[in-house]
C-alpha cells in the first residue's frame, strides 16, 4: 500500500475536493456519475454540496493508504459539521471521468 495515488483522475478528484474546487470536482465526473455513502444510493449533487462544498463543510481528504491502481483509497476526511472520520472511497473511472464513487467508514 502506498499513500501516492496513482491514477491520475483520480488524483484530480482528491485535489478538487482540497481546493474546494466545485467546478473541477464536476469537470472530472461524468455527466451520469452515482454515489453511495455507507451502502445508501445518494443523490450525488445535494450530498457533495452539503458534505464536501458548502461552507459549513469544507470536505479536505488526507491520504492514508491507497491501492488498487490508485482508485481504492484510505483518507482521514475532514469537514467542519463532522469533524475527522476514517472513510474508505472506492471510485470507477470511465475513460478520463469518474462515473461511480462509493465512500463509507473504513473498517477498522
Amino acid at each position: 500500500m502506498t499513500t501516492s495515488i496513482s491514477d491520475p483522475v483520480v488524483e484530480r478528484f482528491v485535489a478538487a475536493v482540497n481546493a474546494g474546487d466545485e467546478t473541477a470536482f464536476t469537470a472530472v465526473l461524468t455527466e451520469d456519475a452515482t454515489m453511495s455513502d455507507d451502502g445508501s444510493e445518494r443523490d450525488l449533487a445535494a450530498w457533495t454540496e452539503k458534505e464536501i462544498f458548502s461552507p459549513k463543510a469544507n470536505g479536505r481528504m488526507k491520504i492514508v493508504e491507497a491501492s488498487d491502481d490508485g482508485r481504492t483509497l484510505v483518507v482521514d476526511y475532514t469537514n467542519d459539521t463532522w469533524g475527522t472520520m476514517r472513510t474508505r472511497w472506492v471510485f470507477t473511472v470511465t475513460g478520463d471521468r469518474i462515473s461511480r464513487f462509493e465512500t463509507g467508514q473504513a473498517p477498522a
